[in-house]
């Protein structure tokens, strides 16, 4: 496609030597809402690990696959690499304990919440806190800085009519869809 870089181009150098402060890109991204979804998979010792992600976007339809970013030093990540797959809770409007527990340092954050596992990864899947599960094998993991960009190939979707729980402008809300269309 004419204007299209390559995908293997290089970046030009003088590209990467101004960068916005990482501040400035946290007030930015604060201001785009997005749903909230727990993370969760099982180590290889049995222990679940899970955390709240605002970082969760489709890739692709064909074949069904979403990415989520993890922090390299996240326990969460160690559990995805051990299991080989994870599942995503996307989270109801009535969510938000859930939400605050898995985006804390609680060390028991499977305690304080239902949980069974996903009935194709078996995976912890949050029944009471989320209306959506997508149960992902990993098809592949890239780092990009301090976080890993996990891509999940779906084999397997639950989910129940609900509100989804959003997060923007730093704290959360719930989705309005009665309210008149913007424009």
């Amino acid at each position: 496609m004419a204007g299209v870089p390559s995908l293997d181009r290089q970046v030009s150098a003088d590209l990467t030597d101004d960068r916005a402060a990482p501040d400035e890109f946290r007030a930015l991204m604060a201001t785009f809402p997005t749903g909230v979804a727990i993370i969760t998979a099982t180590d290889r010792e049995g222990r679940q690990h899970g955390l709240t992600c605002t970082s969760l976007c489709p890739v692709t339809l064909d074949p069904p696959t979403l990415l989520v970013c993890l922090n390299l030093l996240s326990g969460t990540l160690g559990g995805v690499e051990d299991a080989g797959g994870f599942a995503v809770n996307l989270l109801h409007d009535r969510g938000r304990s859930a939400a605050d527990v898995f985006s804390s340092a609680v060390p028991d954050r499977f305690g304080r919440t239902r949980w069974r596992p996903s009935p194709r990864v078996r995976q912890p899947w949050l029944v009471d806190d989320a209306f959506a599960v997508a149960e992902c094998r990993v098809a592949g993991i890239s780092v990009v800085g301090d976080h890993a960009v996990v891509l999940g190939e779906i084999v397997n979707i639950e989910q129940a009519p609900d509100m989804p729980l959003l997060y923007g402008m730093r704290r959360f809300a719930r989705w309005w869809p009665d309210q008149a269309p913007v424009g």
